[in-house]
């Protein structure tokens, strides 16, 4: 009788036994880290050479990423990433994921900012005065003057159903307040 499943012969009778300690990962699970790892690298390769260079890695990574930012054909790309992701598989990636999440992170915190001013315009045309002392705090340099003139001109915009250049100019005006208060 022939049941299809043969038993090797001379295997140890305790695979794991004292000694014997590795740690088996399946097919799949060698995958998905494979892949979470090209993810990575596909991330790195969105970030600016300058960002790359300042994140701690090994310069053949390095190297790597930076190539794979200049890659046009997808399957080329797709094969740069692979190689990326198998490099990445010989070392400890928690810094650059750290870094990844910095610089994330720091993306959050501008993006906040985008919305706090854009709700400060939006205000200001609306007719509110708050925000108006809201600015003049959190940004002492800021032309009072400067800001009533831009509202009152998005104001007239507004009403005469003209492209809302000014609102746009209040905007770029509370932004560079913010961009230079940062520095």
């Amino acid at each position: 009788m022939h049941s299809g499943f043969h038993m090797k012969k001379n295997m140890p009778d305790e695979p794991h036994a004292p000694g014997n300690i590795d740690i088996v990962k399946s097919r799949s699970q060698v995958k998905r880290e494979m892949t979470a790892l090209q993810k990575t690298g596909e991330r790195l390769a969105t970030l600016s050479a300058e960002q790359i260079n300042a994140i701690s890695m090994p310069d053949d990574l390095r190297e790597a990423v930076l190539s794979a930012k200049k890659i046009k054909s997808r399957g080329a790309r797709k094969q740069q990433f692979q190689f990326i992701g198998a490099l990445m598989r010989k070392i400890d990636v928690d810094p650059i994921n750290r870094a990844l999440h910095e610089i994330d992170r720091g993306r959050c915190v501008k993006n906040s900012d985008f919305h706090m001013i854009e709700k400060w315009r939006d205000d200001l045309v609306d007719g509110l005065d708050t925000p108006m002392g809201e600015i003049m705090e959190k940004f002492p340099g800021a032309e009072s003057v400067k800001i009533r003139q831009l509202v009152r001109n998005a104001k007239k915009e507004l009403s005469e159903g003209m492209p809302p250049k000014s609102a746009r100019a209040l905007f770029r005006y509370i932004k560079k307040l913010a961009n230079d208060e940062s520095r």
